[in-house]
């Protein structure tokens, strides 16, 4: 089928054995690969009520049918698995150019499961897997790692994917890195390597992936780039990028503060994009096939960390350093962010639950002495959760079981078990819905709404008739990680452009209604995976505090309110009262 490889390749670590299988033009007609070929092939491998962190756990890392192409915004791969930190569905996606190193490879798909009796590096390519031995990258940082496994390979275009010692420790939220500065963050995908005894993972190829009308893509490609890259859109994200989302959020009342117990900070001017480029040197940068450059390579140039050098902070980084942790300096937030990302760590947990161990230290409940605009506290935290080292042994599993340990579990925020981004749902109620609902615990990417809620497109606080315009911001979004697009191309693919993309793939032609039916199938199949392993209605709800406790400007979000948000949101999904989606798959054609 044009648009696929029609390959799996199935590793099996136990036995240090690797095979190619079909994937069958049903299957990948059906969801077009990327997300929904992904949440299949978990469905039919994955043990029900597997243990994330056992061998018999699946690891999937998947493409869309558009990467390699010439497309703007398809340099994407995703992860796909059973999450360590929420026993639930995980996805976590990466851009930067590792994408098209998978891809020449010439897989569609590439799925792991067992687990090696010793460290191993896998090096993948058209030819199959060779097992690599990985004792003497064991204990290394990321970047050490990447550079190292490249110097193996003598590649120069392989792409490898890492872990840090976070998840060699099966730190519950570690990540997995490429390029140094990417990340597919959420959800624990590094800890599940780490059980696996992966220390990383090279590809390298020549394949090319069939494309129905190629011509006709870089055709587009290039009158798009002509079209656009002068764009408002494109000149904010490539002249301030993400932390353009401090001055906005904190002027919504929505830049969560103090742990979640503020919507403003103070001293939000010196954290956010203007501070960041008057106080450091910082440069665009682009993943590949990108003409945003919404990544900033930053360069520290005064104080103790000068000469730093990192790709960010993003919005998300500097919110969980400098809002929830309360530190006001750039320079120090991006050194926290090089910190997680040499750890291998992901930024969003790891900063709330560094807010969270002050607040608990505040309390009384632990030993050791932390607050708040402390960096240097902060940082030595992250060190022993990446190691786990006392008390960061106990903040490695996450906050469900550090917040019972020390009977703060009416303190903790978390839905299902993962810590929200950047946005108070006390501020934008509709971002309530999104963390309720979202398959994989709080989540700002799966309909990113806080766009319609701070463009104006809808108010805020409207309860009545939200869930319908979340639901056409969410399949687009699902649609987009079918494909492992990039998500603030979401702007510049409307519905109909969404259509001419598959088109040039696959040569299908899918209308509006069929993208969203298609789109709606994906939002079922990672709700009968969670509904499987023991999701239930009463885990699609907020912290209790933002109920019991409103904003000190009064903005607030109320039990009922939540309520009916979600059941619009079932009822308009096809889904019962208790949220579960009809036996039979949606027909896309119906």
């Amino acid at each position: 089928m044009n648009g696929f490889f029609n390959r799996l390749l199935v590793i099996d670590l136990s036995n240090r054995t690797a095979e190619t299988q079909s994937l069958d033009d049903d299957l990948l007609r059906a969801g077009l690969g990327g997300k929904a070929m992904a949440s299949r092939l978990l469905l039919d491998h994955n043990p029900e009520g597997v243990d994330p962190l056992a061998p018999e756990n699946h690891l999937i890392l998947a493409l869309g049918p558009l990467t390699g192409s010439p497309l703007y915004g398809s340099c994407r791969h995703g992860i796909f698995s059973k999450s360590p930190l929420t026993g639930a569905y995980a996805e976590s996606y990466s851009g930067g150019r590792a994408a098209v190193a998978m891809n020449r490879s010439g897989y569609d798909a590439v799925m792991v499961h067992g687990a090696a009796d010793t460290p191993v590096w896998l090096e993948i390519s058209e030819d199959g897997v060779t097992f690599h031995p990985a004792d003497d990258l064991w204990g290394m940082e990321t970047y050490a790692t990447e550079d190292a496994v490249k110097e193996k390979l003598r590649e120069h275009k392989a792409g490898v994917l890492v872990i840090g010692p976070a998840g060699e420790k099966r730190v519950r939220f570690a990540v997995v890195e490429n390029d140094y500065w990417r990340s597919a963050g959420r959800t624990g995908m590094g800890a599940v390597l780490g059980a696996k005894n992966i220390k990383a993972l090279a590809f390298h190829g020549r394949a090319r992936r069939p494309m129905a009308h190629p011509d006709e893509a870089r055709q587009y490609a290039r009158e798009m780039l002509q079209r656009l890259k002068n764009h408002a859109a494109t000149e904010a994200y490539r002249n301030q990028g993400t932390p353009m989302m401090v001055a906005l959020l904190n002027g919504a009342g929505g830049f969560p503060t103090r742990y979640w117990s503020a919507g403003e900070y103070e001293h939000w001017r010196q954290i956010n994009a203007e501070s960041m480029n008057r106080r450091c040197k910082v440069l665009p940068r682009a993943c590949m096939t990108c003409f945003m450059a919404c990544g900033k390579y930053t360069e520290v140039l005064e104080g103790r960390h000068r000469g730093l050098k990192v790709e960010g902070p993003e919005y998300e980084t500097i919110y969980a350093f400098g809002g929830l942790c309360m530190i006001d300096s750039i320079e120090e937030i991006a050194w926290l962010n090089d910190t997680c990302d040499r750890l291998g760590l992901d930024t969003i947990t790891a900063g709330n639950l560094c807010a969270f161990a002050i607040e608990a230290s505040r309390r009384g409940k632990i030993a050791d002495t932390l607050d708040y605009g402390q960096p240097q506290q902060v940082h030595d935290l992250l060190e022993k959760i990446a190691r786990r080292e006392g008390l960061g042994d106990l903040l490695a599993d996450g906050i469900r079981p550090a917040a019972a340990e020390l009977g703060l579990e009416d303190l903790a925020i978390h839905v299902k078990g993962m810590e929200p981004p950047g946005y108070d749902p006390r501020a934008l109620k509709g971002m309530g819905l999104a963390y309720a609902v979202s398959d994989r615990g709080a989540c700002h990417l799966r309909a990113t709404f806080y766009k319609p809620e701070l463009a104006g497109l809808i108010d805020p606080h409207q309860i009545e008739g939200k869930a319908e315009m979340f639901i056409d911001f969410e399949d687009r979004c699902t649609l987009f990680d079918g494909l492992i697009m990039c998500r603030f191309y979401r702007d510049f693919y409307p519905w109909e452009e969404i259509s001419r993309l598959l088109a040039f793939a696959t040569g299908q032609t899918l209308e509006k209604p069929q993208l969203q039916r298609l789109a709606a199938r994906m939002t079922d199949d990672t709700r009968r995976f969670n509904l499987r392993e023991g999701l239930t209605a009463e885990d699609d709800r907020l912290p209790s505090r933002f109920f019991r406790e409103k904003l000190p400007d009064g903005q607030s979000i109320s039990e009922q309110e939540l309520r009916t948000l979600v059941q619009d949101y079932y009822r308009l999904r096809g889904w019962d009262a208790q949220g579960r989606p009809p036996a039979a798959p949606i027909d896309i054609d119906s």
